[in-house]
């Protein structure tokens, strides 16, 4: 028998916290939809604003405040100033939002301040790269993009092999080409389009009658918001790592979701005159030690990387950190109630009545 840290027979009431649970989603969603909009959107990094990107390597241990004191007269706007790699390598990332001065400027502007205020140390630039506003906004399109084919393709595939309802999921992809096509013939912002394409999802989902797409596509939207909002809440930086980090967690959150749902999938099967919600929470209990141990581990190791890892991949930790956690959450109280809500799929009631039979 594999390792528990929960007895099997364990009866918390999980759905009975469903509204509570949905109340402090709701009011996290909204204070991190609030901070979006106080703060005009998101805060862009150097990937999707356009900016300039300066490595040094310094021969001598030099604080990253000092660095900054020492170019604060430059006078860069939106400069940060990160430790790369190890400590002991003395290497460090310059990071300006500017994008409107040459890359030889820069370079020597860089050289002088460092050269006039860092006495008795050497040091040496090993990279200077520019991105261009209009490069950023490509590429910050192309990451809504990719975020938002992967949460499209997650409800058609659970829809097809997971309901094993393909000719539903066949009637979904088609209308939601259809309706890209549609919104992409209004010229709306890319960001609008992915709004509007993800209401059409939910639609089509409820229409269908797809009822676990529903839930996982609610509660992956779920995981991303809580992310993004806290991280407006924090003030840090969206750039192409903070993205990885999210499509990261819509593939965690799915995985854990999955297993709960498909335990759910079998007890239906077997469940003789058992209630639906009693059944739902029978599911979550039996699979809550697996959840546990999978996301503690897993947590273990994106500590690990948030304390050790260093100022580069620190912001890309903390995604992980509050992504993974919310992605737990919501495998157990936000997508299972969503399913609660809908009630079991008709391929559900078939397989039951024909174990019951």
């Amino acid at each position: 028998m594999g390792l528990q840290i929960i007895k099997p027979d364990t009866t918390i009431d999980f759905i009975g916290f469903r509204k509570v649970a949905f109340i402090v989603s709701a009011l996290v969603i909204l204070i991190g939809l609030g901070s979006l909009i106080y703060n005009g959107g998101p805060k862009y990094g150097i990937d999707f604003a356009g900016g300039i990107i300066v490595q040094v390597k310094i021969d001598q241990k030099t604080d990253v405040q000092e660095i900054k004191d020492s170019l604060k007269g430059l006078e860069l706007p939106g400069m940060v100033v990160q430790r790369l790699g190890l400590e002991e390598d003395n290497e460090y990332l310059i990071r300006t939002s500017s994008s409107d001065i040459a890359s030889s400027v820069i370079r020597d502007q860089v050289s002088q301040a460092l050269t006039d205020n860092l006495v008795g140390k050497s040091f040496e630039i090993q990279r200077l790269e520019m991105v261009g506003p209009k490069v950023g906004a490509d590429l910050r399109s192309k990451a809504l993009e990719a975020m938002f084919y992967a949460v499209l393709l997650i409800a058609i595939y659970i829809s097809g092999r997971f309901e094993q309802r393909w000719m539903a999921a066949a009637i979904m992809a088609g209308g939601l080409l259809a309706g890209q096509y549609g919104l992409a013939l209004t010229g709306l912002d890319i960001a609008w389009t992915i709004i509007g394409m993800l209401v059409i999802t939910l639609g089509l989902c409820w229409y269908l009658k797809l009822n676990y797409a529903l839930g996982a596509v609610v509660a992956l939207v779920h995981d991303v918001l809580i992310t993004v909002g806290v991280f407006s809440i924090l003030g840090k930086e969206f750039d192409l790592t903070i993205i990885a980090a999210l499509l990261t967690i819509i593939g965690y959150s799915l995985n854990d979701t999955i297993i709960v749902f498909d335990r759910i999938r079998e007890n239906i099967a077997g469940r003789g005159e058992e209630e639906f919600p009693t059944l739902i929470n029978t599911s979550i209990n039996q699979t809550l030690s697996r959840t546990i141990l999978t996301s503690g581990t897993t947590l273990l190791v994106v500590l690990s990387l948030y304390l050790l890892g260093g100022g580069v991949i620190h912001d890309f930790a903390l995604a992980l950190l509050i992504g993974v956690g919310v992605g737990t959450y919501s495998s157990i109280f936000v997508a299972s109630p969503i399913l609660l809500g809908f009630g079991p799929t008709d391929m559900d009631v078939e397989d039951s009545e024909a174990q019951n039979a």
